[in-house]
Formats: C-alpha cells, sequence, structure tokens
C-alpha cells in the first residue's frame, strides 16, 4: 500500500481525500504544506471547494510556511484587535493568535480564552466577510476544545419547504458587537438589541461563488435581526433556523492534534468552540482569506 494514503482514502496522486461526513469536510493525507507542489495544492483547491473544510495532519509550519501556504487561496486579511488590546504575532501582522496562555503582563497572548465559542461565521458583519479561515495548532489541551464544522449547503438543500419560503428573499443583519466568545469588540458600544446594534445585512440564502450551489448564510445568533420583520417575528424565524441548522448530521468535531491544519469556507459553514480547562495551554496561529465581495443572494 501506498504510504502516503490512508485506507479508505480516494487517491489522487500521492494525496488522499477522504470525506468526513456526508454533509461537510474532508481530511487530505500525504501532503507536505510548507513544499506543496502546484498540482497537488490545485486538487486541495478542488477539495476545498467540493467539501467547504479541509483538515490536514502533521504538519510543521513556521510563520513563513504558513503565510505562504494561506496565500494560496488568496489574499490576506490583517489580524483584528483582540479583546485584550493586543492584534499579531510580532512582524507577522497576518497572524492572528488564539489562546489562553497569560503573557508577561498576566493578560493572555490572544484571543478567546477556555470558554466557549458559539456557532458563527467569521467576520460576517463586514460588507465583504473573509472567504476563509485557517488555524494551525501549536499547543492544544488534552481534553476539550474541539472545533465543529456545519455544513451550509446540505443544511440549504435539506430546508422544509415552509422555512424556505419564510426565508427566501430575505436578509439578516449580521451583529457587529460581540466576538463568538461573547466578548465586545474594540471600539464598538455595548448593544442586546437586535434593531439598533452595529451590522451589515446579507441575504439568508446565498450563492456560493466557486461551486454555484446554494447555501445558507447566518453568521450569529446573537443580536441577528430580519431586516422588515418585527422583532418577535424575527427572532421566532431565526430560531426555527438555527435549530435546523445545528441538527448533528450537518457538522463534524474536530479534536486537535500538534501541527492539525483545518481551514474550512466561511460562504458555506459555520464553526464553533468546546470550552476546556483554563488551567490547560491551548496556542493557535490563525490567518484570514480576505472577501473579494458581499454574499450574493441566490435568485
Amino acid at each position: 500500500m501506498n504510504p502516503h494514503v490512508q485506507s479508505g482514502a480516494l487517491v489522487a496522486g500521492f494525496l488522499g481525500i477522504r470525506p468526513i461526513c456526508a454533509a461537510v469536510g474532508a481530511e487530505i493525507t500525504g501532503a507536505d504544506l510548507a513544499n506543496l507542489p502546484d498540482g497537488e495544492f490545485s486538487r486541495i483547491r478542488d477539495a476545498w471547494y467540493r467539501h467547504s473544510a479541509l483538515l490536514f495532519r502533521g504538519q510543521r509550519l513556521g510563520h513563513d510556511d504558513l503565510l505562504a501556504f494561506s496565500r494560496r487561496f488568496g489574499d490576506l486579511d490583517e489580524a483584528p484587535v483582540n479583546e485584550n488590546g493586543k492584534k499579531f504575532v510580532d512582524g507577522y501582522p497576518h497572524i492572528y493568535v488564539v489562546s489562553n496562555i497569560p503573557g508577561p503582563d498576566g493578560k493572555p497572548i490572544g484571543s478567546l480564552g477556555a470558554g466557549e465559542a458559539v456557532w458563527h461565521t467569521d467576520m460576517s458583519y463586514l460588507p465583504a466577510p473573509p472567504d476563509a479561515s485557517l488555524l494551525y495548532s501549536v499547543e492544544v489541551p488534552p481534553t476539550g476544545g474541539d472545533t465543529w464544522i456545519s455544513g451550509m449547503i446540505a443544511a440549504c438543500a435539506a430546508l422544509p419547504q415552509a422555512l424556505r419560503k419564510a426565508v427566501t428573499g430575505r436578509s439578516i443583519k449580521h451583529d457587529g458587537t460581540y466576538n463568538s466568545g461573547g466578548y465586545l469588540r474594540v471600539g464598538l458600544p455595548e448593544s442586546n438589541d437586535p434593531l439598533t446594534s452595529v451590522g451589515t445585512p446579507h441575504p439568508v440564502i446565498c450563492i456560493h461563488p466557486p461551486s454555484q450551489r446554494e447555501t445558507l448564510y447566518l453568521g450569529r445568533r446573537r443580536n441577528a435581526y430580519v431586516m422588515g420583520l418585527p422583532l418577535a417575528e424575527s427572532e421566532a424565524l431565526l430560531d426555527e433556523l438555527w435549530a435546523h441548522t445545528s441538527r448533528p448530521e450537518f457538522a463534524f468535531a474536530h479534536r486537535w492534534r500538534v501541527g492539525d491544519v483545518l481551514i474550512w469556507d466561511n460562504r458555506a459553514t459555520l464553526h464553533r468552540r468546546d470550552p476546556f480547562d483554563a488551567a490547560s495551554r491551548r496556542l493557535m496561529y490563525r490567518t484570514q482569506i480576505k472577501g473579494t465581495a458581499a454574499p450574493v443572494r441566490a435568485l
């Protein structure tokens, strides 16, 4: 057996492409992301368009390697300022630190702490949200901290007829007040009023540009608002949408190992994180592929 291919994998050159679940995700084996030929990356990109999220295990990436691989998917956003007023790895403004490890000042060196991060799409409150996010694990807790990915293309295809009718042509205002860990974003006022909070409306049902398939685009639940509806009707419709998209058949949980790389398409997925023991150390480096356009409404 080819040592680069796991049993049951689909073979593409030396690469194995193994779907993680029917709705979303694939594990890629046999790839060295620090030394990746163009032909192999082309197959990886095609698999990403098909599966919306890709997992690579056993990688050893310096900061330059991480940036070089990330840039093959598109231009990168600079790291945002986190809840502690910190921003990025020194000298690498495009690498965002996700960590609970305390620095010399006693504050975490990164963002999001050790608590739960609820279902969300990264920075969907922007007019042109990021196309994708990538996480590289350097230190992981012994238990907890799993990242869940949910496939919004599959969830859209499975919409009950009445719910599809209710959201067709509608837009959701994506709140920008709080991040996925519940922390107030730097520079924004506190608000818990979906009608007045800061955000950008995007269509509920969009076209995923690379695949031309329909996908749900929901952002996060807190402070979300369905444009044009009375608040009570908006809340009821959003609760129904989130109940549908939270069904287990649309998602998988990734249990991290050191050296894992996970990239997901923000246009076609939601993700969240389980909490973990705050006494454990977790260190991830994140890059973000810049959005090229506003989400496109499905006709």
